[in-house]
């Protein structure tokens, strides 16, 4: 069940790049409504994703969800609102609408969203991005979550944002105008080269961990994923490189996004399939960078497997 806070929200204390809405410009009222609609929405996310009022880096991404206006990420209405039955139309053009824990489609013609904001929370509760730090954000869309990061790791960060698709990139840069610390490339974030960074967070499904993500990490970098087959749902795959240049991994919580291109391989697939079918997923603990799997291993691929940890209570 969702709960509001009892306690307001404030505006992100250290964003000097407020973020404006063009639709309500100049109607004081709607955007006092607007301002309201988001604080709710913020609200019910960050109780829907597990995030306490107490969390500090629960308070920013709170904030960066109540000062971002999605309407501006998802194109003009009518919008589209995925449903159990598929896209539905909205049949009201009030951007209250889009304020709540929904996904809602780019409207492209390639099946693209912007994904459940409380999904994306606990992601980025999981990534727990400072200030300072240098994010590489992989499948950017048309920059909602792109925003929320450069957000997080304040002016002094750096966000270098990849999308494939020519239309969405350019709506990125065009929404992300105001963050001098961000970068849209119009290009694959699963290709090389891609710069060396803190935090790298990716938006697209792989069947497996790319070599070119995990080089990129800094000592204690994150990477968090969506590991899955080429068909069906997968988990999100948080791994950390550690000082000492071992990878501590762990799956986060079931997910289904579409495909990263350049990040599919049918082997791969195939065997990680196959391993999530025998269960036991929750025991991983650790990734390895070389191709001799010892009895832990869970899942193994080209030059990667992962581990568990059989002492660990947790079963599929």
């Amino acid at each position: 069940m969702e709960h509001d806070r009892a306690d307001p929200i404030q505006a992100h204390p250290t964003s000097t790049h407020p973020i404006q809405d063009e639709r309500s410009q100049g109607d004081p009222v709607q955007e006092e409504q607007l301002k309201a609609h988001r604080t709710a929405y913020s609200r019910r996310v960050m109780a829907a994703a597990g995030i306490g009022p107490g969390a500090s880096l629960g308070s920013e991404i709170a904030a960066a969800l109540a000062a971002i206006p999605r309407e501006r990420f998802v194109g003009p209405p009518p919008w589209k609102i995925l449903s159990p039955a598929g896209h539905i139309l909205t049949t009201s053009d009030d951007p209250a609408v889009l304020y709540q824990d929904v996904v809602v489609s780019l409207g492209t013609g390639w099946g693209l969203n912007n994904g459940q904001p409380s999904l994306h929370a606990m992601c980025l509760d999981a990534l727990a991005p400072k200030k300072g730090e240098h994010v590489v954000h992989v499948g950017a869309g048309t920059g909602y979550y792109t925003t929320m990061l450069a957000m997080l790791v304040g002016d002094a960060g750096r966000v270098d944002a990849y999308e494939i698709e020519p239309e969405l990139a350019g709506r990125a840069r065009a929404n992300l105008k105001e963050f001098p610390q961000v970068a849209v490339h119009c290009r694959s974030g699963a290709e090389g080269p891609l710069p060396d960074c803190d935090v790298l967070y990716v938006n697209a499904a792989a069947t497996e961990p790319l070599a070119v993500w995990l080089d990129a990490l800094q000592p204690e970098g994150r990477l968090l994923f969506p590991l899955a087959p080429q068909e069906g749902s997968g988990e999100m795959l948080l791994v950390n490189r550690q000082a000492g240049g071992a990878y501590a991994a762990r799956f986060l919580c079931p997910v289904q996004f579409v495909s990263c291109a350049g990040a599919q391989n049918g082997q791969a697939g195939r065997a990680l399939a196959a391993a999530f079918r025998r269960g036991n997923w929750r025991k991983v603990r650790s990734l390895h960078r070389n191709d001799q799997p010892d009895e832990s291993c869970w899942c193994a691929g080209r030059g990667w497997w992962l581990a568990v940890d059989s002492s660990h209570p947790g079963g599929s």
